[in-house]
């Protein structure tokens, strides 16, 4: 396997972008694809490196190829399709899926790239856009670990946490694990904050009496501000949970898991999409529970 030198980062959302940044300032030549190309441009001028028209002309020649894009469509179109980075990617190469996606797709790219002698990992991401710009993502993996050691240097650029949960789809399951948590922390913390409005308390006091003992969460510390201001402008989107959450409670039926809080706080999303919330972050379930003025 080569060692990591040239990289190519597809996809510069409000999570890619950042990513990339990383690793073009820690100095490895980073090529860059975006749907939209004046984004990839707009990196370029940014963090030099350079942008590509397609996936396979950014994976041209990279060591190392990282992904991270919508959905699992997105995913293949991208890797697989016939602009997609494996028409260009060579032998003895990495490519690592950032994505969260379904734990199938992930077995799925494995198997293709194992033909092709390419390593293959899932390494969904945890910790938002303020830890893609912060360089303290938690990123969980599945793949090869005597790959792993080769990849994870390159992966700390950008995360705090870094680690290989076993085999390929194993990080895909474990980020699923990780969005089951948060549904039903959010939604308690929503609970929370609205009997606490409707008691009269100070919202804000009561969150610095309870953070402090068994209630506190990253939620709870990250959020309660901009949800007692009513403000949701900001952060992960409803509309990408409810995807998430999509592949959880699917995987949840394979595997005879009973998920019946993170299926009911799925639907409580609905109602927040039905209320034009759909780009809002996923704190706002709390103005579902408020009425309205």
């Amino acid at each position: 396997m080569r060692t990591i030198s040239t990289v190519a980062f597809i996809g510069l959302g409000v999570m890619g972008y950042p990513m990339a940044g990383h690793l073009a300032r820690q100095g490895l030549t980073t090529r860059v694809y975006n749907r939209t190309a004046q984004k990839a441009e707009h990196w370029v001028a940014e963090h030099g490196g350079s942008a590509h028209a397609t996936p396979a002309e950014a994976a041209e020649g990279a060591d190392l190829v990282l992904v991270c894009v919508g959905n699992d469509n997105d995913v293949r179109e991208v890797i697989c399709g016939e602009h997609g980075v494996l028409q260009s990617m060579q032998d003895g190469t990495y490519l690592v899926d950032h994505t969260t996606a379904s734990a199938d797709l992930a077995l799925e790219l494995d198997a293709t790239c194992q033909e092709q002698g390419i390593a293959f990992f899932d390494a969904p991401v945890s910790g938002g856009q303020q830890g893609a710009e912060n360089g303290g993502l938690t990123i969980m993996c599945g793949g090869n670990p005597v790959h792993f050691e080769q990849v994870r240097p390159i992966l700390d650029h950008y995360a705090r946490a870094v680690t290989l949960m076993g085999e390929a789809s194993s990080g895909q399951l474990t980020k699923m694990v990780n969005q089951i948590c948060i549904a039903g922390l959010v939604q308690g913390l929503a609970e929370g904050l609205h009997f606490a409005e409707q008691a009269g308390l100070d919202q804000r006091q009561v969150v610095e009496v309870i953070s402090k003992g068994a209630a506190g969460s990253w939620q709870m510390e990250n959020r309660h501000a901009t949800m007692i201001d009513d403000h949701y402008e900001h952060g992960f989107a409803v509309n990408w949970m409810r995807k998430d959450l999509d592949i959880c409670l699917t995987q949840a039926r394979r595997l005879d898991a009973t998920l019946p809080v993170t299926a009911l706080v799925d639907q409580f999303y609905a109602d927040v999409q039905a209320m034009g919330g759909g780009r809002w972050d996923t704190s706002s379930l709390l103005k579902r529970l408020r009425k309205p003025e």
